[in-house]
């Protein structure tokens, strides 16, 4: 297997404006993911390809400080997704083969679970953030 390609914030705001355009109907779109959740078992991950990461570089262990700076949390639907911040900075960008949505996916690894998590690419809410 290939690395993915590390994508810029144009690249992504470009992947994130196509996915807004499709209207398709399709079982990857049965919920609406607008803020970060855990991918459910019904889920069909296998229509599912990555297409690129946001993370800067594989051997260095990226920030767990999250950008809010309207006061939003994680699990808002209205939180920015800042590609230089946790958890964008652990995502790769997958789309769906039969529809072409894009998705941000990351797993989150805490002392005894694994859960693989997943976020719409909104295009409104990409913000090119500095550390």
């Amino acid at each position: 297997m290939y690395p993915l390609p590390k994508l810029e914030i144009a690249e992504l705001i470009q992947l994130a404006h196509r996915s807004a355009q499709v209207s398709t109907e399709c079982a990857c779109a049965r919920a609406s993911f607008l803020c970060w959740e855990s991918i459910p078992v019904s889920f069909p991950e296998s229509q599912l390809q990555d297409v690129g990461t946001l993370m800067e570089n594989p051997f260095e262990e990226p920030t767990f400080v999250e950008f809010h700076p309207a006061g939003t949390r994680y699990e808002s639907s209205n939180a920015p997704i800042a590609p230089r911040y946790f958890p964008y900075n652990r995502c790769t960008i997958s789309k769906c083969l039969v529809c072409e949505r894009h998705f941000l996916r990351y797993t989150e690894a805490g002392g005894y679970f694994v859960d693989k998590r997943i976020r719409a690419l909104n295009p409104e809410l990409i913000v090119d953030a500095s550390i």
